[in-house]
């Protein structure tokens, strides 16, 4: 005979589950937004000289283009030119005297080429914000937001409390909107959470009935947005790349954010 349900659970397991319970009795969703890549990364040294090496295999195995197959019939054509026995009438097999040469489109092309300016791959020189989503275009970033929390202010991912009647990934798409002078609209990559983190609350602010909270993570990508913070304003958001999470998240919670954050 089958055993009661009540028997098969593992009572410690269950006691210690209560308790953490009666510990978080708040509960939030927090909203891992990442930016993508917009650029492609700078290429290592080893990375160059394969793209070298490809290139010239390419350049050696392919077929002329029709530019340059112009470009050695006109040099035949003036070479015949500067001969003793040149005959003129070969000229009519060409249909006449061309305006325009395949040397002279070259010229313009290499003129036109050397005034051209490529945009600044790195666009942080002193002018862009750490709240600016054009920031590190080579690298992938990750909203941080400054909340308060007791007394103090501290950098954390995107969160909100929980409300009766909203499910989870909707209290964290909350958070994200609730963001003052910021437009970013999210991607989410799921409806289960990559991540949970408890922590309790500063003594000044603990109740006898509740000394902590407990949140899920959700993972979401960008798909659009901007910010408008003026110069003098202190920001309030800002992204950062995953080598610069240390510099602004607690250890303990930073410990939690790196378990799912992919550093592409």
């Amino acid at each position: 005979m089958a055993a009661p349900c009540s028997k098969m659970v593992n009572r410690p397991l269950f006691r210690q589950f209560m308790t953490h319970l009666s510990l978080s009795c708040l509960y939030g969703a927090v909203l891992c937004l990442q930016r993508l890549p917009v650029i492609s990364q700078e290429r290592n040294p080893v990375e160059d000289r394969f793209a070298e090496l490809m290139h010239q295999m390419e350049l050696e195995r392919s077929l002329l283009l029709e530019h340059e197959q112009r470009l050695l019939e006109e040099a035949e054509r003036v070479r015949r030119k500067q001969a003793d026995h040149y005959d003129s009438d070969e000229e009519a097999v060409y249909g006449g005297q061309e305006t325009i040469t395949a040397q002279d489109q070259k010229d313009t092309w290499e003129l036109n080429l050397k005034h051209f300016q490529p945009a600044l791959r790195d666009r942080d020189v002193g002018v862009t914000a750490l709240g600016s989503v054009e920031r590190c275009l080579g690298d992938s970033l990750v909203l941080l937001v400054k909340q308060t929390v007791g007394k103090g202010n501290i950098w954390l991912l995107p969160q909100a409390q929980w409300e009766a009647g909203e499910t989870l990934p909707q209290t964290a798409a909350r958070g994200l909107t609730s963001l003052p002078e910021a437009d970013f609209k999210a991607t989410f990559l799921g409806n289960t959470p990559c991540g949970v983190y408890k922590y309790k609350f500063p003594k000044d602010v603990r109740t006898e009935g509740c000394v902590g909270a407990k949140v899920f993570f959700f993972k979401a990508l960008l798909s659009t947005g901007s910010a408008s913070q003026s110069a003098g304003q202190k920001e309030s958001f800002l992204w950062a790349k995953k080598t610069e999470l240390q510099g602004y998240l607690k250890p303990a919670y930073l410990e939690k954010v790196n378990r799912f954050i992919l550093n592409l």
